[in-house]
């Protein structure tokens, strides 16, 4: 399916406040969103409708996919038997693997969800690692992203990611990318666009208030306790104000750090990177799977030591408990909310007067002061500051976000330090506060 043939309008748009997503009436769009690099280019179109419906039952809004793949995408065929170019030529598209890329956005949208989809994996304009081969040039970039923007110009469920997990070590780099978004701007397509960095790097370092960026992504990498809250928050703070989230953070199942010795990435970690950035001001985020991503299965090269192929591992308990968090901030009016890193009264500290970063608090409140959300990563006490709500009474709950589950509590005066228990179980939990 073409989308040339009729005007749609375009769902996701940047809220007035410019700190979240919304759709054209207003009303928030959660970007929560799975990891599928590989997707396009590794799953046949009935694997990737049993993909999608997976990912829609676990309450994802968004697939962050790449037209361009990083595992050999432009030799190595599709199930179909397609590769996307001819003659490795951004000017020279392959009509039937597009024909796929507009069948899986059209089974998308029917299933209500958002593609942010990469037009190209970074190597194929960076060989910093990875298989390549260098394509693009300003001029064919530009090109290639013109054709992309006519054809998906009027695609409602469709966001644009560009960059691909690369640096950008010379102009010409640079330039690549800017043509490219300037070439799918130049195709008509109007939908949002942000970049996609290489890790430990956001888009504000690279492109910090380029025209055409529309929000921030970082790229949080794939180690343990990476404290994702301060790039978020530092974000917030810029004075261009643009949404920001975390795009990549540790994939569940992925080895910690790269390194064996480490141990493996799970749920916990999920969470803690999710929640910290939720409540340091982002406007959505990002989850990833290690085997999920590249659609791991026996008939593929492995990376970096998948332990399971992708089937088995699109129920690991990560992949619910991210849907959690969407129902958890979906009730709150998230458009109207801030960060209040103020509300805790004093981080955790190790001998040394460092942060312990494993076990930090963060805090959002409505700017009203009706309520906060603040989330523990441990079964002690933190003193909390409630003087920035209203009335003089706080109600407060548990949220379980293993469970989805609510733990009532009680009610207690407001005060400048008030301590709250952790409940006895589980090694994280959201405190609800209420204003009576």
């Amino acid at each position: 399916m073409r989308y040339t043939t009729a005007e749609v309008s375009i769902v996701i748009q940047i809220s007035e406040n410019r700190r979240f997503l919304c759709d054209p009436n207003g009303e928030p769009f959660f970007y929560l969103a799975d990891t599928a690099w590989e997707m396009l280019h590794r799953l046949s179109f009935e694997e990737t409708r049993f993909y999608l419906q997976n990912r829609v039952d676990k309450g994802f809004t968004a697939i962050q996919t790449v037209i361009l793949a990083e595992e050999n995408g432009l030799r190595d065929p599709t199930p179909a038997g397609e590769i996307p170019l001819h003659d490795l030529d951004p000017t020279r598209p392959n009509e039937a693997y597009f024909a796929h890329v507009d069948r899986v956005l059209e089974l998308a949208r029917e299933l209500g969800l958002v593609l942010a989809l990469l037009p190209t994996w970074g190597d194929k304009w960076n060989l910093k690692w990875g298989g390549g081969p260098v394509i693009f040039t300003p001029q064919n970039a530009f090109i290639y992203g013109q054709f992309l923007g006519s054809r998906y110009k009027n695609a409602p469920n469709l966001i644009w990611v560009l960059g691909g997990d690369r640096t950008f070590d010379t102009p010409e780099q640079r330039e690549i990318i800017e043509q490219m978004a300037l070439g799918i701007e130049a195709g008509g397509a109007r939908q949002l666009k942000t970049l996609h960095p290489t890790g430990g790097r956001g888009s504000s370092q690279d492109f910090p208030d380029a025209p055409w960026l529309d929000f921030h992504m970082w790229q949080s990498g794939h180690g343990r306790n990476t404290p994702n809250y301060a790039h978020i928050a530092a974000d917030y703070a810029r004075e261009n104000v643009k949404p920001v989230l975390d795009g990549e953070p540790g994939y569940e199942d992925h080895k910690a750090g790269f390194a064996l010795e480490n141990g493996f990435l799970d749920d916990y970690d999920n969470r803690k990177a999710l929640y910290w950035a939720l409540f340091s001001g982002a406007c959505g985020h990002t989850y990833g799977c290690h085997p999920v991503w590249q659609m791991a299965d026996k008939h593929r090269r492995p990376v970096n030591h998948p332990r399971r192929f992708w089937h088995e591992a699109l129920d690991l308990p990560g992949a619910s408990q991210i849907g959690f968090a969407r129902v958890l901030h979906e009730k709150w009016a998230f458009l109207g909310e801030e960060p209040a890193p103020e509300m805790v009264v004093a981080q955790r500290q190790n001998e040394a007067g460092e942060e312990m970063i494993s076990r930090h608090v963060a805090a959002i409140r409505a700017r009203d002061g009706a309520w906060a959300l603040l989330y523990f990563t441990c079964d002690d006490k933190v003193e909390i500051n409630l003087e920035s709500l209203r009335g003089e009474t706080v109600r407060f709950s548990w949220f379980d976000p293993r469970r989805g589950a609510i733990l009532e509590g009680g009610a207690v005066a407001k005060t400048s330090a008030h301590a709250f228990p952790v409940p006895g179980w589980g090694p994280d939990w959201v405190l609800i506060l209420e204003s009576e």
